[in-house]
């Protein structure tokens, strides 16, 4: 997926949100969250409500995660020895009246520890580490049958703060503990914008905080064994849900672009947490729209059909990969022509993907390529060479956007990160980016041929950098045309 602002600060709460958000957790002192249109309870009903449940805790096994989450943890601490660090995991977010989204943790706060539940903060001071969470509901309020937020009986079981500090190997305390906590006089930094209550415990530094926004962010640049084999295995179910699409072509070419959107939702939900990002299917000129996930479009014969698409793994390692097919299973002349320059682009860029390249090295690569062949088609007002010139760059009207971003927990990973540690900087083993050239020919760009008008065409697959060159983790799927083609074939079959 490509990159929507590059180098903005990744955690903003909007007002009117956190101030929903702090209206939730404004309620009557026994923690029921409840709506309007809730009965009344009884103190008759509310008394026999809290009798006779059975109690019991759960032997959850270790998290995979754990031994990594605490190394990280000491690393953490010795890049800022002396400090207190709070990390939340954030609240629940309003999507409509008293409708929630579904919680997605805090990225830094489970590269950290693990922990996907809500309200949870991360608290690293002194070497120890403490969790401090919401546990299970109990049975002596009514939280556990009168809360919509989080009742049992309304939302599941949450895990107690034994089960939790059992799988996760860390100390586990309860949320209310966190005020006398963060009360204790200490030099504190806390990630901001993630949880309006805890920005508001402590007194804010913005360059002190920010820092540790950006530590945090450097922190996860270099992917380790484990999270090498969780974006690996994202990358093979999201190659089951593209294989899913194309089996279903009869609906997809009955619903359009929806079809295609719900059936790769299924797969990512079946076998993972959820997609990485919005799903972009662009049919038709809808593939000249960058960031296109209305996906209320026809599917079109004759035309070709862009799939940018990712599933994110149950530990919310994602992947994003991008195929361009055509909508018969065979690519026109033409089709094939542009599809194929752009492939040539984004093989140039692979190549370039090594230790000790500078980042840069993957874009300039791919748009020399494209460059030069939009001088070929004789679409440049310039040679190629004055063209890619940083003061000019005009061959960029069919390129749009840079080709690589960072890859891993977050689709556009790292976000917060030192620009020399990043985009100025060099490429290092375990290092996973995404290599993703296109050309967009807009409907209405009178600069180009009628024929190419309406045409848009991206190859993306991520890519792991290794001691010797790199690794494609999303090479099961297809590039070659005539591989996508016979690919489309016996899937459709």
């Amino acid at each position: 997926m490509l990159e929507r602002h590059p180098g903005a600060p990744p955690y903003s709460v909007e007002v009117d949100q956190n101030e929903r958000n702090d209206q939730r957790q404004q309620q009557p002192e026994n923690g029921e969250h409840e709506a309007s249109h809730d009965q009344p309870v009884p103190a008759a009903y509310s008394a026999f409500m809290r009798q006779g449940w059975g109690d019991r805790e759960l032997d959850l096994p270790s998290h995979p995660l754990a031994p990594w989450a605490a190394r990280r943890r000491e690393r953490l601490a010795e890049l800022l020895p002396g400090e207190r660090l709070v990390v939340p995991a954030g609240v629940f977010k309003v999507r409509s009246n008293d409708t929630d989204y579904r919680f997605r943790p805090e990225t830094a706060h489970t590269h950290l520890s693990g922990n996907q539940t809500s309200d949870a903060v991360l608290v690293i001071e002194d070497g120890q580490s403490v969790l401090y969470a919401r546990p299970r509901s109990a049975r002596d309020t009514d939280e556990f049958f009168r809360d919509r937020v989080y009742g049992e009986l309304w939302v599941g079981r949450r895990p107690s703060l034994h089960e939790m500090s059992g799988s996760l190997g860390i100390e586990c305390r309860h949320i209310d503990d966190l005020p006398a906590a963060l009360g204790r006089s200490a030099k504190t930094r806390v990630l901001r914008g993630v949880d309006p209550r805890v920005d508001a415990l402590v007194p804010g530094d913005e360059a002190r905080d920010q820092e540790l926004a950006t530590v945090l962010s450097e922190l996860r640049l270099v992917k380790d064994e484990f999270e090498v084999g969780q974006l690996q295995e994202a990358c093979d179910i999201t190659a089951l849900g593209f294989e899913d699409s194309v089996r279903e072509w009869d609906r997809v070419l009955e619903h359009g672009e929806r079809w295609i959107e719900g059936t790769f939702f299924r797969r990512a939900r079946a076998m993972g947490n959820d997609i990485g990002y919005d799903s972009i299917v662009g049919g038709g000129s809808h593939a000249t729209t960058l960031h296109w996930i209305d996906n209320t479009g026809p599917v079109t014969p004759g035309t070709m059909l862009l799939l940018d698409m990712g599933v994110e793994a149950t530990t919310l390692y994602t992947a994003d990969v991008t195929r361009t097919i055509p909508v018969d299973g065979t690519y026109t002349p033409l089709q094939r022509d542009l599809y194929s320059l752009v492939l040539q682009a984004q093989q140039a860029g692979i190549d370039a993907v090594r230790p000790g390249a500078a980042y840069m090295d993957p874009h300039h690569a791919a748009m020399s390529v494209l460059a030069h062949g939009l001088e070929d088609m004789g679409l440049l007002p310039v040679s190629a060479e004055e063209a890619l010139a940083p003061d000019s760059k005009v061959y960029a009207r069919w390129t749009l956007h840079s080709t690589s971003h960072m890859l891993g927990m977050d689709v556009h990973d790292c976000a917060v990160a030192r620009p020399e540690a990043y985009h100025q900087g060099t490429l290092a083993e375990g290092h996973v980016l995404t290599v993703e050239p296109g050309l967009y020919f807009q409907e209405d760009d009178l600069l180009v041929p009628e024929e190419m008008r309406g045409i848009g065409i991206r190859i993306e697959d991520d890519i792991l950098v290794t001691a010797d060159g790199s690794r494609n983790l999303s090479a099961s799927l297809p590039r070659e045309p005539d591989a996508v083609e016979e690919w489309m074939g016996a899937l459709r079959s």
